[in-house]
């Protein structure tokens, strides 16, 4: 197995210290939002052997095994994370496998470069993805009942909110919702602007259930995604807890650490919360327009330790073991692809010692054996 020298990506929402906290080093100063490990050609992941796109290249069948060659090609299917949110994340969407396709296809045909900033499709993959909390864990996740969206609007006492107050309360529900998004991001940037203001006061002062809103309006001032994070369930994950996140439904991470896993993918729709483009016509197609709950999942315990997040789809599979002092390796060989990330403790992998933050690919059939005491979160696919 090789040892990962992982990139941490600066990007502007994300905390100053939880990362450096977790790795037991000194902080920069600077956001640290991001450790990737896997073969995301944005950051792939480094090894002795080169890093991990090259790894995986030179012999795919020997460090995915066949199932996952036939199954996903000669790629490693998911991207592993430890996300530090210190602000608001983007509020966003992920396509489906089918709309990625097609969406990819038709800006490759219109000769959209795949850097410019107006680009949808970065690749032709979807981008379903899990979260799970390291610390206490703020999010938005799907679509509030549009009565309940209707209360929380109404209950600022702000006018110019009535007319999408009127409509939550008189359409059936997916019509409501989607009327509503579709006035909050199409309305006059400045009228909407002073909108979010006065929302942004009565958030400050009301406290309570719209705490969350106002330090979103604090970090994003004027900016639609305010009022449209309003229509979204708020969530905050217990330390184990995790959401799940698939394709259509709209969500953002506002606060907290986690290890985050999803298909290899870039594909991001933008709602608001963001000086990024946003494509109203296209997130509107994309987005899924159903209230619901969001879900929180914990893990399941199988017979051997392991602790599984249960998801519908293939690319990933998340668990995690919690290690005892002074038990008997524990063996985590697969026919499949994985990585093991420490997040506790001090685990023994092989050869390897692993501490906070730190983690290890293991190829396809390699022998794999663990011993703790800490807790090591174990990536791979199912084929």
């Amino acid at each position: 197995m090789d040892r990962l020298d992982n990139t941490v990506r600066p990007y502007a929402w994300g905390s100053t210290t939880a990362i450096p906290h977790l790795l037991g080093t000194e902080p920069t100063g600077e956001p640290q939002a991001e450790m990737w490990m896997g073969a995301h050609p944005g950051a792939p992941s480094r090894t002795g052997r080169g890093t991990l796109v090259e790894i995986i290249d030179a012999d795919p069948e020997r460090e995915l095994g066949a199932p996952t060659l036939t199954k996903f090609g000669p790629r490693l299917p998911f991207l592993l994370k430890i996300l530090a949110a210190g602000a608001p994340l983007s509020l966003q969407v992920h396509p489906d496998l089918d709309q990625a396709r097609k969406g990819y296809e038709d800006e490759e045909r219109r000769g959209v470069p795949l850097d410019a900033p107006h680009r949808n499709y970065k690749d032709a993959n979807h981008k379903p993805e899990l979260i799970c909390a390291l610390t206490e864990f703020d999010g938005l996740c799907g679509f509030r009942a549009p009565a309940h969206a209707a209360d929380l609007l109404e209950g600022l006492g702000v006018d110019s909110l009535e007319p999408y107050v009127d409509i939550l309360r008189a359409q059936p529900e997916e019509a409501a919702l989607r009327e509503v998004l579709t006035a909050i991001l199409t309305a006059d940037r400045d009228e909407m602007a002073r909108t979010v203001a006065a929302a942004a006061a009565a958030c400050d002062r009301l406290g309570g259930d719209y705490t969350p809103y106002a330090g979103i309006a604090h970090h994003y001032p004027g900016d639609p995604g305010v009022i449209a994070a309003m229509l979204l369930n708020h969530v905050r994950l217990q330390p184990g807890e995790a959401l799940f996140l698939g394709a259509g439904i709209p969500h953002a991470y506002l606060d907290g650490l986690g290890v985050e896993i999803m298909a290899n993918s870039d594909n991001v729709l933008r709602c608001g919360l963001t000086p990024k483009h946003v494509d109203v016509p296209e997130l509107l197609r994309v987005v899924r327009f159903e209230p619901a709950d969001p879900g929180v999942l914990r893990p399941e315990a199988a017979p051997d330790g392991e602790e599984v997040y249960d998801t519908p789809i293939d690319e990933f599979r998340l668990s995690r073991h919690v290690l005892p002092p002074d038990a008997p390796a524990h063996d985590l060989t697969l026919p499949t692809p994985q990585i093991l990330l420490c997040t506790a403790g001090t685990v023994r992998a092989d050869d390897h010692t692993l501490t906070p933050g730190t983690s290890v690919f293991v190829p396809a059939g390699h022998k794999a054996e663990v011993t703790g005491p800490g807790t090591v979160f174990r990536a791979t696919v199912v084929a």
